[in-house]
């Protein structure tokens, strides 16, 4: 199993920027991806965005598209998410994802290894 260790979680006003990143130890198929979710208070977790590993091509949900990225660094295992334009709707702790053999589901079942999270607080 990957072990997965996030970073640069914190408290931003709405408007700026913020930069998560992701570090991966262990091994990540060629079928796999790496992803960012999110649960807010007393919400479900939900697929921000995701890389396949091969290849590179990247899904977003709608909520995403348009201000947030997701550069990877497959020499290093790492996996960022780069928040743009962010809103006090994006105020969640932000978790990393593994999937081994990834289909675009894009849902938390799809994913095999997941990191400890790290709150993202955004205030107006």
């Amino acid at each position: 199993q990957v072990q997965l260790r996030e970073s640069g979680g914190g408290l931003v006003q709405a408007g700026s920027s913020l930069r998560l990143s992701c570090a991966a130890s262990g091994h990540i198929f060629s079928t796999g991806a790496m992803g960012w979710f999110r649960q807010a208070p007393g919400g479900e977790r939900q697929f921000v965005a995701g890389i396949r590993w091969t290849g590179g091509g990247t899904h977003y949900a709608d909520s995403a598209k348009g201000r947030f990225t997701i550069p990877r660094d497959n020499a290093q295992n790492t996996v960022d998410l780069q928040m743009d334009s962010r809103s006090p709707g994006d105020t969640a702790v932000y978790y990393c994802a593994v999937a081994t053999y990834y289909g675009g589901r894009n849902s938390a079942d799809e994913f095999d290894s997941w990191g400890q999270g790290t709150q993202v607080t955004v205030s107006s």
